[in-house]
């Protein structure tokens, strides 16, 4: 939809800006809601599918195909099949945002631990440590650098699939979207695009802050 702006008036109207500042707070919170349930679930989920994946090697295949499957459905097709089982619900907003964040994560998370040097686990194992310590010991904390990347992307691409829950009445700053093209209003599709943006990119600078305290080498390498 193009959006005609009306002759002698501004393109953004302030005013209504500051009008609704209580509402745009409130959606603010249910961006940040639905899109920190979405990546935490997802990431919860993610550890155990590639705990499996690591654990079973024959599974990785299967496991990404069927969450490859699901990142591949477009996410309003998703929300419509899911609305008559679960309804218009939070519920059925999440269903497809952790859905879309699984591959990301499994794929991140599987190449992180696959990342770890040979050498490093013949060493530990050397040293007398067993499986799982070298697991949550080395090559763990060796992944981080990975496993924050895709954290970051998921993070990313969830905050921008929120805006489109609400087709079923969940969407965050979408609201403000899909109000404003409807009514053929510039401030609201405008108001819900920056806040959306910054909102990603508030995410991905807090990610990234939390890579360089959790992995303080990777830095030091990377600057070397």
């Amino acid at each position: 939809m193009i959006i005609a702006q009306q002759v002698g008036q501004p393109f953004i109207r302030w005013d209504w800006v500051w009008d609704h500042l209580d509402e745009i707070w409130q959606r603010t919170v249910e961006h940040v809601t639905l899109t920190s349930i979405a990546v935490l679930v997802g990431f919860g989920l993610s550890v155990v599918l590639s705990i499996i994946a690591l654990r079973y090697r024959r599974t990785y295949t299967p496991i990404t195909w069927v969450t490859g499957v699901f990142y591949t459905v477009p996410s309003i097709a998703l929300f419509a099949f899911l609305v008559p089982f679960t309804g218009l619900s939070i519920l059925t907003a999440e269903i497809g945002l952790v859905s879309y964040t699984l591959l990301i994560l499994i794929r991140n998370i599987v190449a992180g631990i696959n990342g770890t040097p040979a050498s490093v686990k013949e060493a530990a194992l050397g040293m007398g440590y067993t499986d799982r310590r070298i697991l949550w010991e080395i090559q763990v904390p060796l992944a981080v650098p990975v496993i924050v990347a895709g954290l970051r992307v998921a993070s990313v691409t969830t905050v921008g699939l929120v805006t489109v829950t609400s087709l079923i009445g969940q969407g965050g700053y979408g609201a403000f979207i899909d109000r404003g093209l409807g009514r053929n209003f510039a401030t609201e599709i405008v108001v819900g695009t920056v806040l959306s943006i910054i909102l990603a990119m508030l995410l991905d600078y807090v990610l990234v802050r939390v890579e360089r305290r959790a992995a303080p080498w990777a830095q030091r390498q990377v600057s070397t």
